[in-house]
């Protein structure tokens, strides 16, 4: 089983090499390729022993946004420079490429915004640009963000989550769901899942909806899209296991004035519909998203 995992993370790492040298030679090349291991290894410049900064809890972006934020349906990042600025519902404002990064970093990272201004951040947002160069303004090619499953017309279930994660996970991320770091201790080779070092209640991957597509399509270790490892139900189910684990929590006060506009998923009260906070969370969700479309028509 070590093999085996040791050559798929030499398969993952020959992949990143081989965006990397995509990246052009000279000035504009070397920020590129900057951002580029800002987003691949970003403990070891900004995490608790960060060589640049002292920012965030140990994960990289990539951890999310897979290969450096190019793989398909590994919420790649392809799509990001072409669809912002935009207006966010969540906070109420329009938020800019260092605006978004400054939001994982608080949210998914469980840390502290950087300067706009600082190396770290032009070189960043100049990968960000590079990887969506070509795509055309407010368009998402396919591949972009996560590959959203189907509603289950029942809850998802953490108690058959918890299986399916001591089944297909924990090799990996260990059974205490605390990854596992690497030699030095400087960042995780794989990710925690919950508790203190991992992403808080206030991220994306906290909604069950998104970390269930995002599960799908790139989980276990070495999945793809086009060759899932496992059915629909488990990783909805080992979704819900994994966001009932305690980990972090975010000030989430200014989010969502317009509570109309919360997403199905979204566990935290008041809603303006009439569904409660556990339903919200793990679903069925298919009832809420047609009473929220009926209050839509009013």
């Amino acid at each position: 089983m070590r093999i085996f995992f040791s050559i798929l993370m030499l398969l993952g790492g020959l992949t990143a090499i081989a965006q990397e040298r995509k990246i052009p030679p000279g000035k504009a090349g070397k920020q590129l390729r900057y951002g580029h291991e800002l987003i691949a290894n970003t403990a070891v410049y900004l995490g608790p022993k960060g060589k640049v900064a002292h920012l965030t809890n140990g994960m990289n972006c990539q951890n999310c946004h897979n290969n450096a934020g190019t793989k398909a349906y590994g919420l790649s990042l392809k799509a990001t420079s072409a669809n912002y600025p935009k207006f966010m519902p969540r906070t109420n404002n329009v938020l800019s490429i260092a605006g978004r990064i400054n939001g994982c970093m608080q949210r998914s990272l469980n840390g502290k915004t950087m300067d706009t201004t600082s190396r770290e951040m032009k070189a960043m947002i100049a990968y960000i640009k590079w990887l969506g160069k070509g795509v055309p303004k407010g368009q998402k090619p396919a591949g972009s963000g996560v590959l959203k499953l189907a509603y289950m017309d029942k809850a998802a279930d953490p108690i058959k989550g918890k299986e399916v994660f001591m089944k297909k996970c924990q090799v990996c991320h260990g059974a205490d769901g605390q990854g596992q770091l690497t030699p030095d201790k400087v960042a995780y080779t794989f990710p925690p899942l919950w508790g203190s070092h991992s992403y808080n209640d206030g991220a994306g991957l906290y909604r069950v909806t998104n970390l269930a597509a995002f599960v799908k399509s790139n989980m276990p270790f070495g999945t793809t899209y086009k060759n899932p490892q496992l059915t629909d139900e488990e990783a909805w189910n080992v979704a819900a296991f994994v966001n009932s684990q305690p980990r972090p929590h975010f000030d989430q006060s200014a989010d969502w004035k317009n509570i109309a506009k919360k997403p199905v998923d979204f566990p935290f009260a008041p809603y303006a519909d009439s569904f409660n906070e556990h339903q919200h969370k793990f679903g069925p969700y298919q009832p809420i998203a047609n009473e929220q479309k009926l209050n839509t028509k009013k």
